[in-house]
């Protein structure tokens, strides 16, 4: 574990562990996200814990998170997402500290990785919150007064295929299979259908 108390590795596994946590708060969902950035974030604290750091660069690592959350709530905030990367940078660049102040990291190592950090999130947070914001493509609305085939008996539940789809649905009457059907209303994602004359 002492390769961790080099101030150039515990910046980039915090960096990372920094990464994988704001990824995980704009793409929530597998908790791979989640999962990495404890684990980094974990092996940065012992870094931190054993190596001189400045408590005001922790501030600032902490006050980042604010601009971030407030950037991706709503299209076109780019400054606050900018504020979020600038204070980021300079939190984690002036975490580890020499004689009090001057950075430990190396300043080339801090540029590159802060500079593709940066990059990335521009990038990434960008193209997440647009594809957020795109409506979804299939219309769900559209399914109704389409005529399908019934795949199984539908009464209660059953299936049917409708616009290339096999679709949960139900019947007021009783529909054999094979039988053709036609969505009248939909309740979620089962379509309600009706024998088609």
């Amino acid at each position: 574990m002492d390769f961790l108390l080099e101030p150039n590795i515990a910046y980039l596994i915090l960096l990372g562990g920094i990464l994988l946590g704001l990824m995980a708060i704009i793409a929530p969902g597998t908790g791979l996200f989640e999962v990495g950035a404890l684990f980094c974030l974990a092996l940065a604290g012992y870094a931190i814990y054993n190596l001189s750091f400045n408590g005001w660069a922790i501030i600032l690592l902490v006050l980042s998170i604010v601009p971030f959350i407030y950037s991706i709530q709503k299209p076109k905030r780019e400054p606050y997402l900018g504020l979020s990367i600038l204070l980021l940078v300079a939190g984690s660049v002036f975490l580890f500290a020499v004689d009090g102040w001057k950075p430990a990291v190396n300043p080339i190592v801090a540029l590159v990785a802060s500079g593709l950090m940066t990059a990335f999130l521009w990038i990434a947070v960008r193209k997440t919150v647009q594809a957020a914001g795109v409506p979804p493509t299939h219309d769900l609305g559209a399914l109704v007064g389409l005529v399908g085939e019934a795949r199984s008996k539908v009464h209660e539940e059953g299936s049917v295929y409708v616009a290339g789809e096999i679709w949960s649905a139900k019947s007021d009457k009783l529909i054999t299979a094979g039988s053709s059907v036609r969505v009248v209303r939909r309740e979620g994602f089962v379509l309600v259908v009706e024998k088609e004359q």
